[in-house]
């Protein structure tokens, strides 16, 4: 089919090829226009949407100590990403070993752990942990970061890790499991790294898609859940070798059994991606999803076997090694 337009002709799927050439620059140049809408929760709800809850160290230890306050960490959320806060780790003899924190003017009321599959990022890592540790000790928080490491040469499973971890994490007591990408950083003070009453996305404002959220189901890269929660869905899959499709498989998880997640503003989920290579694309991917919630009840944290090398507490993380 020929259509005239000022006195030249064009076959129909010329137009066509011209049109959706024409909406991705529009897209690529202007991104906004395109952003997608999200329910979230706003700054002044954020504090009643925390789910109170420690480990019994934290509730026993400081029996006088008055509660910590975060309506002051949340309103006066501010950009900490900056040289000070990147560069060296300040006041280090306040972490434990093992990476842990609690703050001693108050009583937290909230214990978080961090977990951080890891394989090969050396330089990933340390600029994390300083940046981290940094982080954290503004919101007066509990917390440990736990650095799950896959020892074999096999492709990366980060789901796995992720589940290790939350094993790990759950012997020490910890109810808020955060599942946290090395490479991810947060820009905003006001994040605060605890659980909500639903699984909550983290990072759904990350630079590399210009701070919005590329698709509403997107659960990935910082995700907070309660151990509780984790374990009602038999946790992550362990069949995911190699990069992609476990985050869906994570989400697919958790509406299978009627639980929505949520997010909090985009001003308080700004993160920064660290620039990195890319893992081996897992080829089975898709074939795996689609049959995700057929394998949840076996496929989990019931199936988990794994070798673990050695764990040893450092100044600034607890290291788990393991074979997968």
């Amino acid at each position: 089919m020929l259509i005239r337009l000022c006195q030249h002709s064009f076959h129909i799927y010329d137009l066509l090829i011209f049109s959706g050439a024409l909406t991705l620059v529009v897209y690529i140049l202007l991104p906004h226009r395109f952003a997608l809408r999200y329910d979230y929760i706003d700054q002044s709800h954020i504090e009643e949407s925390l789910l109170a809850a420690t480990t019994p160290n934290v509730s026993t230890a400081q029996l006088v100590a008055p509660d910590c306050s975060y309506r002051e960490v949340i309103a006066g959320s501010t950009f900490v990403y900056d040289a000070f806060h990147r560069e060296k780790i300040h006041r280090g003899e306040e972490i434990r070993q093992g990476g842990e924190f609690q703050p001693e003017e108050c009583r937290a009321r909230y214990s978080t752990a961090i977990i951080v599959p890891y394989r090969d990022r050396q330089e990933q890592l340390a600029a994390f942990l300083s940046y981290m540790h940094n982080y954290l000790r503004l919101q007066l928080i509990h917390y440990r970061i736990f650095v799950v490491e896959q020892s074999d040469r096999k492709p990366f499973n980060r789901a796995m890790l992720f589940n290790i971890g939350a094993k790990i994490a759950s012997s020490y007591g910890y109810p808020c499991l955060i599942l946290h990408d090395v490479d991810l950083m947060p820009l905003n003070s006001g994040q605060i790294y605890a659980c909500t009453a639903l699984p909550r996305h983290m990072s759904s404002a990350l630079d590399s898609w210009r701070f919005h959220l590329p698709y509403r189901t997107l659960f990935g890269g910082v995700v907070a859940m309660s151990a509780s929660q984790f374990n009602m869905i038999n946790g992550m899959s362990n069949l995911y070798h190699g990069w992609g499709g476990e985050d869906d498989d994570l989400y697919e998880r958790l509406k299978v059994v009627g639980v929505e997640i949520c997010r909090f503003d985009p001003a308080y989920s700004e993160y920064t991606m660290l620039k990195h290579k890319h893992e081996i694309p897992n080829e089975n991917r898709m074939s795996l999803l689609r049959s995700a919630s057929l394998r949840m009840h076996t496929d989990g944290l019931n199936s988990l076997v794994y070798n673990e090398v050695e764990r040893r507490l450092h100044s600034l993380f607890t290291h788990i090694l393991v074979e997968t």
